[in-house]
């Protein structure tokens, strides 16, 4: 059961990094919009794109930091915390309520490798009355993410042997410090090494 903490109001607003009302962002959302029918369909679209097209800063080795919604947007490029802040947006600006989730993953395949904290979104569909959970940071070998209202298909199953966490709260704002360490960030392969929190 996930842990809603906020007003669904709360779950729509356009903010600092959920920056929806942004030009970009909003003709970004409209384009998804026009090109779907119904909220599911227009859900979907938003999580593929943001999936395929942004591409994960690792996965890439783009050194580029982004951490609004329209950085992330406008430079194609973002770790899972910005790709998040997207998603959200383009939701947002289609009257979707979506909010942004936490799991705590070792950073490598096995604990000696440290942790790092992972975002991804929670999106409420009134069509069926709940909120489903989604990873958008891309997928990749070994990484098999996907859009679905049935059952959840993260990017990431976690292993509670590697003291792997999956946190049920679902926040309206990325957590300050995430937002802080991207913010204080120029180089985004060495931030992904030296300087992602290992809890929340």
């Amino acid at each position: 059961m996930l842990d809603i903490q906020d007003d669904i109001s709360s779950y729509l607003a356009f903010s600092h990094y959920i920056d929806w009302n942004e030009p970009s962002v909003q003709r970004k959302a409209k384009e998804l919009k026009d090109s779907t029918e119904g909220e599911i369909e227009l859900a979907k679209a938003a999580y593929y794109f943001v999936r395929d097209e942004i591409k994960h800063s690792w996965d890439v080795q783009d050194k580029r930091v982004t951490a609004t919604a329209s950085d992330a947007l406008r430079e194609g490029v973002g770790i899972c915390w910005a790709k998040s802040n997207l998603l959200a947006a383009l939701l947002r600006a289609n009257g979707i309520p979506a909010g942004i989730c936490y799991q705590r993953l070792t950073l490598g395949s096995t604990p000696e490798s440290g942790y790092c904290i992972h975002a991804l979104n929670a999106i409420y569909l009134r069509s069926i009355d709940r909120w489903i959970r989604v990873d958008a940071r891309g997928n990749k070998e070994g990484v098999q993410a996907d859009f679905s209202v049935d059952d959840e298909r993260l990017a990431f199953p976690i292993r509670k042997e590697y003291d792997e966490v999956d946190y049920k709260t679902v926040y309206a704002e990325p957590l300050p410090q995430t937002m802080s360490i991207l913010e204080n960030s120029t180089d985004a392969l060495y931030m992904y090494l030296h300087s992602l929190p290992e809890r929340i």
